[in-house]
């Protein structure tokens, strides 16, 4: 288990100093790339699928979490910070949730 949570956290990392590069590379600043991307139709699927992913993390956050105020709380940051806040999350709740699998009752399918 502790090797996922070191890719995970890795991941997250890479993914944070990709974006603080791309930060510094591109002086137009995020707005009027986002705009230029907006016009093309592949950018638009591409963020809708992207959204998707970010809808789908947060739902299980609201679901694995114990009580659905700190749920919700942990699920909004997914919609800003992204995928860099998944990570962080599944590095410390992935032996929560592989408990859940375990307790799983196969009858319950």
């Amino acid at each position: 288990m502790w090797t996922v949570r070191i890719i995970l956290a890795a991941g997250g990392a890479l993914l944070c100093a990709a974006i603080v590069w791309a930060l510094g590379a591109d002086p137009r600043g995020l707005g009027p790339v986002l705009r230029e991307m907006l016009g093309e139709p592949w950018s638009i699927v591409t963020l809708v699928d992207l959204y998707l992913g970010f809808f789908i993390a947060a739902t299980l956050m609201v679901i694995v979490e114990r009580r659905l105020i700190v749920g919700i709380l942990l699920a909004v940051p997914v919609f800003v910070v992204g995928n860099v806040w998944t990570a962080l999350w599944l590095f410390f709740r992935l032996p929560l949730i592989l408990g859940l699998f375990k307790r799983r009752d196969p009858d319950d399918a």
